[in-house]
C-alpha cells in the first residue's frame, strides 16, 4: 500500500454523557473525504483508543470505513497488549476492507526496556505481522532504530509513523532499511489505489440478471458504468510518516514520504499545504506554510493535547466535542488561546 501524502488521525466523538457518537464520526469522515488528504487513520493513538471497549472499537472501525471515500487509504488502529487480541481486531479490520493496520507497542513495553523486554516487543510485532491479512504500519515513538530496521525486513510491515522524526533518526532509518523494497499498486498519477477502489471496479464489470414478469426469462443487464481506474505498479521502500506537525517539513526533507500529525484533524488543509509545497519542490513556500503552523500546533498538540485538537475541530467545521473522562475539556483560558492561534488557519 502506498502511504505517500498527508494522513489524518481521526478523533473519536462522544456525546456529552460520554457515550460513543457514531453519527458525528460518520459526518467527520465524510467531510474529511472531501479534503486533499491521502488517507484517514481510525483509532490511532490520537483517537482515544484505550478509552473504548472492544465492541465500541469494532463499531468505530465499521462506521468510519463505510463513510469514507473509496480513494482514501484507510488505516485501522488495532493495538492491544496481547498478540491474540490485536490479531482479532486486525482480522476485523481486514474483513471491513481496511488497507493497513496501525500497531503500536503494548502499554507495558514502551520505555526503559530491558534486553528481555526488547525481545518481547520484537516478538509482539513479528507475531502480529506473521498472521495479519493486511499490511502493518508501526505507530510508536518508543521503538529503537535497530529494532525498526529489523522489523522493516518483514514483508508485511510497510511503514512507520513516528513523532520522533529528527533528521538524524530518519537518516539512520533510511540507511538501515535501504534494501527494503515493496511493489505497490498506484494510479496513473502515482496516487494510492485502495482495495475498495479495485472492488468497486470489479463489481461494475459484473452482469446482473433480472427476471421478466410473465415467462420467467432471465435477461442480462449491465451494471452502471463507473470510471475505470488505470493502475500501474511502483516500487517503494520502507515508508516513514512524520507524526509531529512541528517537524513535518524537516522529516519530509530528510526522507519521509508523508505525515500524520494530530493537528491535521482540525486543520487538514493547512497541513496539506506544507506537503504540497514540498512535493512541488518549493522549499521557500513549504517553510512559510510550516512556520504558520508551528505555534498553534505546539500549543494544541504538546501543551494541551487531544482535548485541544477536538476543540479546534469544533472551530473548523468538524465535530470535536469533549474527550472521554478522565480526560478533561480545555479550560476557558485554553479555549481563548486556541481560538487566537487558529484565527488564520480555518479550513
Amino acid at each position: 500500500m502506498l502511504l505517500e501524502g498527508l494522513h489524518l488521525p481521526l478523533t473519536t466523538p462522544f456525546y456529552s454523557d460520554g457515550h460513543l457518537n457514531l453519527r458525528k464520526l460518520e459526518h467527520n469522515v465524510a467531510s474529511y473525504s472531501k479534503t486533499p488528504v491521502a488517507g484517514v487513520a481510525v483509532l490511532s493513538r490520537h483517537g482515544e483508543p484505550t478509552m473504548l471497549s472492544d465492541e465500541e472499537t469494532r463499531q468505530v472501525l465499521k462506521a468510519a470505513i463505510e463513510a469514507a471515500a473509496d480513494e482514501k487509504v484507510m488505516l485501522a488502529g488495532v493495538s492491544r497488549d496481547s498478540v491474540l487480541e490485536t490479531m482479532a481486531l486486525a482480522d476485523h479490520a481486514a474483513a471491513l476492507s481496511y488497507d493497513a493496520a496501525l500497531v503500536g507497542a503494548p502499554s507495558f513495553l514502551r520505555a526503559g526496556l530491558s534486553a528481555k523486554q526488547r525481545r518481547e516487543l520484537l516478538t509482539y510485532f513479528q507475531a502480529v505481522a506473521d498472521r495479519s491479512a493486511i499490511p502493518l504500519v508501526l505507530d510508536s515513538t518508543s521503538i529503537p532504530v535497530e529494532m525498526i530496521t529489523e522489523l522493516a525486513s518483514h514483508p508485511r510491515i510497510i511503514g512507520l509513523i513516528d513523532s520522533n522524526t529528527t533528521s538524524e533518526r530518519i537518516a539512520k532509518l533510511k540507511q538501515g532499511t535501504g534494501s527494503v523494497k515493496h511493489e505497490v499498486t498506484a494510479t496513473s498519477i502515482f496516487a494510492a489505489v485502495t482495495g475498495r477502489m479495485l472492488a468497486r471496479q470489479e463489481a461494475a464489470t459484473m452482469l446482473s440478471a433480472d427476471m421478466l414478469v410473465g415467462d420467467g426469462t432471465a435477461v442480462a443487464v449491465s451494471a452502471p458504468a463507473l470510471k475505470t481506474v488505470k493502475t500501474r505498479t511502483k516500487v517503494v521502500g520502507f515508508q516513514i510518516l512524520a507524526g509531529s506537525t512541528g517537524t513535518m517539513l524537516d522529516a519530509l526533507l530528510a526522507g519521509a514520504v508523508g505525515a500524520m500529525p494530530a493537528f491535521a484533524a482540525c486543520a487538514p488543509q493547512a497541513c496539506y499545504e506544507v506537503f504540497a509545497a514540498w512535493k512541488d519542490g518549493d522549499r521557500g513556500l513549504a517553510e512559510e506554510k510550516q512556520e504558520r503552523l508551528r505555534a498553534a500546533a505546539k500549543y494544541l498538540e504538546e501543551e494541551v493535547g487531544i482535548a485541544a485538537i477536538k476543540y479546534g475541530c469544533d472551530l473548523n467545521g468538524y465535530f470535536g466535542g469533549t474527550p472521554r473522562l478522565p480526560l478533561l475539556p480545555p479550560s476557558g483560558e485554553d479555549r481563548t488561546q486556541i481560538e487566537s492561534l487558529l484565527q488564520g488557519l480555518r479550513n
